[in-house]
């Protein structure tokens, strides 16, 4: 199976071709750029570079956030649109998955990290059971007192992300024990993580109603929910 990841989420811009649990070819931007410019040159690019052709791809993998609203729209809209015209699968994974994926070598629980801002993060919890992650606890949007005082219950919590430095002293205070990765790499989206974590998974059966893991509400959509009444979710996304 050759699978086309593609990460938005957040500042950083990770690609990656690889056919089954080969790496064909991959593309990381870590400078802030903006990613609807960005994507599509690096996408044409890389498939060019691996020899093939964008028909020659059978499934497209997206990292559905949480992360930055437009990063996300950007990656889900691109993700979207090729599995559409091409007629490829198409499968959404979890952003924060996608950071826990790379301490597959740590034992016990890994919590990804991403600002939320006001002191709140977007996180999880994760595990490797028997080489395979899985979900301890569902991510989700949360105050990190909050968070913390959860977690608490683990003997043992590693925390990565490129946002975790901005809570340390939060977090030691309040798990002194707590570990923190400390490797460059690990602490940003790997296009080929993410494409075997995607072949993983059962692709979409309905292509047209995939939409971004905000987590939250975005704070337009908030303002204008207060003064309006509209049933269900995903307002902004729906219009």
């Amino acid at each position: 199976m050759r699978i086309l990841a593609i990460d938005t989420s957040n500042q950083t811009l990770s690609i990656a071709v690889c056919e089954d649990k080969k790496i064909l070819g991959q593309y990381t931007l870590t400078m802030k750029r903006n990613h609807s410019l960005t994507l599509m040159p690096a996408i044409t690019q890389l498939v060019k570079a691996v020899d093939l052709t964008p028909k020659e791809l059978d499934r497209i993998v997206i990292a559905q956030g949480p992360g930055s609203y437009t990063g996300l729209r950007i990656g889900v809209t691109t993700a979207k649109t090729l599995a559409y015209t091409l007629e490829k699968e198409l499968v959404g994974v979890s952003s924060l998955k996608v950071i826990a994926a790379n301490c597959a070598s740590i034992d016990g629980v890994i919590i990804p990290v991403f600002d939320a801002r006001r002191n709140n993060v977007y996180t999880g919890a994760y595990q490797y059971v028997n080489g395979r992650l899985e979900t301890v606890i569902a991510d989700q949007h949360i105050a990190l007192e909050n968070w913390l005082e959860q977690l608490k219950s683990f003997d043992h919590v590693y925390f990565v992300g490129e946002d975790v430095t901005k809570f340390q002293q939060q977090i030691e205070t309040a798990l002194p024990k707590a570990a923190f990765c400390s490797i460059p790499q690990w602490q940003i989206p790997n296009g080929a993580v993410l494409a075997e974590l995607g072949r993983l998974e059962e692709p979409l059966t309905d292509i047209h109603s995939f939409l971004p893991d905000y987590l939250k509400r975005v704070e337009a959509e908030e303002n204008w929910l207060k003064d309006h009444t509209f049933e269900g979710e995903n307002y902004v996304e729906k219009i």
